[in-house]
């Protein structure tokens, strides 16, 4: 058993990924590079030679589209290359092993990283070579790749004891604000008060990196919808030609407010989130949704209706669920999009359903902005709507889902925040879902 690298690279009518990046640069970076070649690299451990050679042009390459080489020759300063982030899923290596197993391929230690080279046909400074790097590298999906090591990334179970933030109880409001932005909270200054004083009054310790960094994340604006359940106390209808209107929609969500909530009408404060959700919930006491399915699972909405199978009425559940993901697809395009519409199918999917429809609405700013207008931290528009379609895309694909409408709206106001949602519908024949209460030691069988 040995490890080995293996390069492969599209043939000159088929490299798409090449031609489409040599105009991103171009274009978007103000260069005039003539030529660009992508190379996909895969670093295979504890394989033998006899196996790979069978498996290079199985696994790893198509001889109609593909050039492979054992080798290749890089002059300085015409190249980089990166790789996934440790501990990041990289998709193309878990392909390739799995294909390699299907070959019955297979050693215990059988390890495939992958890579891609970028090569360019002039030797560029030091400062083109960054700015090109800044621009394709986003921190939190890649890295740079050092070629000079052939290793494969195991994890080391070196456990290290959990840092505890001495003094954090102690710690008064100034030093509260720097402590937060110290270590990029998302939270708010509020938020690590009310943390200061659980841990002061009721653990009586101080805490650790790891409950700071859990509570940071599941009470983000993006796992606790933080701007929709702000309380509005103060709303005021500015003057122009849409005030009437707003005001009577003011008024009827007012109105909507005492027929639901009469009862705990005080307790209950006025937010986007309970805007979005009153007509619903009117509704539903008014007895007009009778078609809806009340039960005990926090999953997709859930109808009972009679469809026409064989000439005959047959009971169906018809689910929809949506799913918002715009913070996630501002920082990781690609897999941000992915997943929005990856969510949105778990909850129909967990309920037993086929989801067989969907839909794409974005919001974005303008795409075809300089790369020097970008604001600080955040990625290029560009880059941002062309990654997120590419990933809404894929996991459709691959999962073989149809997104029936996509509608993609363009304004200044998403350059602060993209929107990405993913709608679904799905559907199954009723008698296939059984209600039940689950009890452990239940198994639960997903086919597909």
């Amino acid at each position: 058993m040995a490890n080995f690298r293996i390069f492969v690279e599209k043939q000159l009518n088929y490299n798409v990924e090449a031609q489409q990046l040599l105009l991103s640069f171009n274009q978007n970076l103000h260069l005039n590079l003539k030529t660009l070649r992508v190379i996909n690299l895969y670093d295979v451990f504890n394989v033998s030679n006899e196996e790979l050679e069978r498996a290079k042009y199985v696994v790893f390459a198509e001889p109609t589209v593909d050039i492979l080489s054992d080798e290749i020759e890089l002059v300085a300063g015409t190249w980089f290359a990166v790789e996934p982030l440790p501990g990041q899923y990289d998709q193309r290596a878990d392909s390739a092993l799995q294909a390699l197993n299907l070959l019955a391929i297979n050693a215990n230690d059988l390890a495939i990283t992958t890579g891609k080279i970028l090569i360019f046909d002039q030797e560029l400074s030091s400062a083109q070579l960054e700015q090109i790097k800044h621009y394709y590298i986003n921190p939190l999906e890649m890295t740079n790749k050092d070629l000079d090591v052939l290793q494969a990334d195991v994890q080391e179970n070196n456990f290290m004891a959990v840092p505890v933030y001495h003094d954090f109880n102690q710690f008064s409001p100034a030093e509260l604000v720097n402590f937060r932005r110290e270590h990029g909270l998302a939270m708010s200054d509020a938020d690590l008060v009310c943390i200061q004083d659980y841990f002061k009054y009721t653990e009586l310790r101080n805490p650790t990196e790891t409950e700071i960094k859990v509570l940071d994340t599941y009470w983000s604006d993006h796992c606790r919808h933080t701007t929709f359940e702000t309380q509005l106390t103060d709303i005021n209808i500015k003057q122009g030609a849409y005030q009437d209107l707003f005001n009577d929609s003011l008024a009827n969500y007012l109105s909507s407010r005492e027929f639901v909530h009469y009862a705990k009408l005080d307790s209950k404060p006025i937010t986007l989130m309970d805007l979005a959700t009153i007509c619903a919930k009117q509704l539903r006491k008014q007895g007009k949704l009778a078609e809806v399915e009340i039960t005990d699972e926090i999953n997709a909405c859930s109808l009972v209706i009679d469809i026409e199978v064989d000439s005959a009425p047959q009971k169906w559940s018809l689910q929809f669920k949506n799913e918002t993901h715009n913070h996630p697809t501002e920082i990781e395009p690609y897999g941000g999009a992915s997943t929005c519409v990856g969510g949105a199918i778990r909850d129909p999917l967990s309920g037993r359903s086929y989801v067989y429809q969907a839909m794409r609405v974005s919001g974005a700013a303008n795409p075809l902005e300089a790369i020097e207008d970008t604001l600080v931290g955040k990625l290029p528009q560009k880059i941002i709507t062309t990654k997120a379609a590419h990933g809404f895309s894929s996991y459709g694909n691959q999962i073989g889902l149809a997104t029936t409408h996509v509608r993609e709206i363009y304004h200044p106001g998403y350059k602060a925040k993209r929107m990405e949602v993913g709608m679904v519908v799905a559907a199954a024949p009723y008698a296939n879902i059984r209600r039940e209460q689950p009890v452990a030691g239940d198994v639960i069988i997903l086919l597909g």
